[in-house]
């Protein structure tokens, strides 16, 4: 019996202003606008795809994949029958819609995908009331660039109309092939729905000594490990990888079932909201801890009894043990890239490993370029991101495997690999201060204020005494990039003061959020001296989180009394 052909549909429409993607093609709004606003979903989905040239959009593959999070499969549904409509030739998806973003990233890489659409908000609350997002992925398996995001943002303002099959339906839980025939379409358009884990996990398997971790998760000398996915998108990832695979018991993986609200918790990997991994660690019975966002991207290491591995510490840790990790045994080590509020910890290991060290503005798409052309194999950001060049995208799971491989080969605890890299390379006591959820107005004019008293010329080698220490600011700026690859030069991107002890404090707005600003604040110290490696972050950097407060004025201005979050 033959098929009646599904009807492709034009549908009028109105743009929106507000549509402008905030970094790597992504757009972040709460649930309630995409649910509530006419059209929200398909306008910015349209902009999309309409910002790829028609020639390499007609009959190409993509990728889509979610972190399970609330509205995501009828968002996936209309990312279906759009595709379809736009003359998309092929989707692939994860079962259930369930992909990691370093999935995505990878089966991009894999079947030489045209991009991918990732539906989500990353760390932010899920349900009804948190945040959904739709993020786009370029060929290369990273975040859109910047000049594709502002193509989709110039598209999205003057959009009148939208292309959709609303006919079409899949099933997301069934694996393998479903094709459509379409009105006025030659060839059928398919839809493959695919293991979310088994592509990721051969590409896992060609990188790291599976029997190495497996003998440390197993051995007569095994560590127990707590690993929490937070209800994200992780779970089948953690339960198939770290206990089938690598024989974790499978007691060892909590909250591994992907909710749409995670739970009632954001999904980031912190110790202001991993408390429930803290707290087992806090009991000395695991040696080895991690936590994961919404999305997989990002990861978060905790030690026996609590130990908390901050993550440019891990960047760096990780940059001076790669000798413990096949993939970079064979394909070399060229260069470290990380963001410019990420501690000075990697630039300390680059230097004794004589490569070369990039730092960028905040935001993997800037690591991309460099990977692409061979200048980078490891970059990170503070934000708890850290990946290489197998991807072009930040990857929690290959974070903590790559801890996993440090563990087994130099047979020692957590702790003891921290301290045994500080005695050698030196302490870089860091923190972040986030005020979340300020008036963006508010915020702006904070920077603003801060950016002309910083960059004024009477500021230069001005003096701070706050109780027996004396900070000198040694240089101070606004940060902009040129990138090496293509010239491309990116400016405002966060204040800077360098004091000459080499301290740092660095203010920032952060862009992942649109009806509220976050502004942050870091504070970086360099300690050599190892017998003064055991003071707490805070009473070290109090000294230069007071000098930031009192030129920023931001409790004053705000009406806070203190930060949303500590880092």
């Amino acid at each position: 019996m033959e098929r009646t052909p599904i009807p492709v549909l034009t549908v009028q429409t109105a743009p929106y202003e507000d549509q402008r993607p905030t970094g790597g093609g992504g757009l972040r709004r709460p649930t309630g606008l995409f649910e509530s606003q006419r059209n929200y979903l398909p306008n910015f989905v349209q902009s999309l795809l309409s910002s790829v040239d028609l020639r390499d959009r007609q009959g190409c593959t993509m990728v889509v994949g979610s972190d399970g999070r609330y509205f995501s499969k009828t968002a996936i549904e209309i990312v279906v029958q759009m595709a379809a409509a736009n003359g998309i030739g092929r989707l692939v998806i994860g079962q259930n819609g369930i992909l990691s973003t370093p999935a995505v990233s990878c089966i991009i890489r894999k079947i030489k995908a045209a991009g991918g659409i990732i539906l989500t908000a990353s760390h932010s609350p899920g349900g009804p009331g948190g945040e959904f997002g739709v993020k786009f992925e370029v060929a290369n398996g990273g975040p859109a660039p910047d000049i594709v995001s502002d193509k989709i943002y110039q598209i999205s303002k003057t959009l009148e109309e939208y292309a959709i099959c609303p006919d079409l339906r899949v099933d997301l839980s069934r694996l393998g092939r479903q094709e459509f025939d379409l009105e006025n379409k030659f060839k059928p358009f398919r839809v493959e729905i695919v293991d979310s884990v088994d592509i990721y996990l051969n590409l896992l398997r060609s990188i790291f000594d599976f029997n190495a971790i497996r003998n440390l998760l197993t051995g007569p000398n095994q560590i127990k490990i707590r690993i929490d996915a937070m209800n994200g998108v992780m779970g089948p990832y953690v339960r198939r990888i770290l206990c089938d695979e690598l024989g974790a018991p499978a007691n060892s993986a909590i909250n591994c079932i992907p909710l749409e609200d995670f739970g009632g918790q954001p999904p980031d990997p912190n110790l202001t909201y991993a408390t429930a991994l803290l707290e087992a660690m806090r009991g000395g019975e695991y040696g080895f801890g991690a936590a994961f966002d919404a999305d997989g991207d990002r990861y978060m290491i905790l030690g026996q009894n609590g130990f908390f591995v901050n993550a440019s510490d891990s960047l760096a840790i990780i940059a001076a043990n790669l000798s413990c990790i096949p993939y970079f045994c064979q394909m070399g080590v060229r260069g470290f890239g990380r963001s410019m509020p990420t501690s000075t910890a990697l630039d300390k290991v680059a230097k004794v490993m004589k490569v070369p060290v990039y730092e960028t503005p905040t935001g993997w798409r800037y690591f991309s370029n460099l990977m692409d052309s061979g200048r980078c194999s490891l970059c990170g950001e503070e934000s708890f991101g850290t990946g290489s060049d197998h991807l072009r995208e930040k990857d929690g799971l290959w974070a903590v495997l790559v801890w996993l491989s440090i563990l087994a080969a130099r047979k020692q605890s957590v702790e003891e690999i921290v301290r045994d890299h500080w005695a050698k390379f030196g302490r870089h006591y860091y923190c972040r201060f986030d005020y979340e959820a300020l008036e963006p107005r508010t915020a702006y004019f904070i920077m603003r204020d801060l950016e002309a008293l910083i960059t004024d010329k009477s500021f230069s080698h001005q003096q701070f005494a706050v109780g027996n220490n004396i900070y000198s600011v040694e240089r101070t700026d606004s940060f902009e990039y040129v990138d090496p690859v293509d010239g491309t030069v990116t400016k405002r991107q966060g204040l800077r003061i360098i004091f000459s002890d080499a301290s740092r404090l660095i203010f920032r707005m952060s862009a992942s959020s649109h009806v509220r600003a976050t502004l942050r604040i870091y504070a970086e110290s360099y300690e050599k001296d190892p017998s003064q490696h055991n003071k707490e972050p805070q009473a070290v950097l109090s000294p230069l989180i007071a000098i930031a407060l009192k030129i920023s004025q931001i409790h004053e201005r705000t009406g806070r009394k203190g930060p949303t979050v500590i880092t």
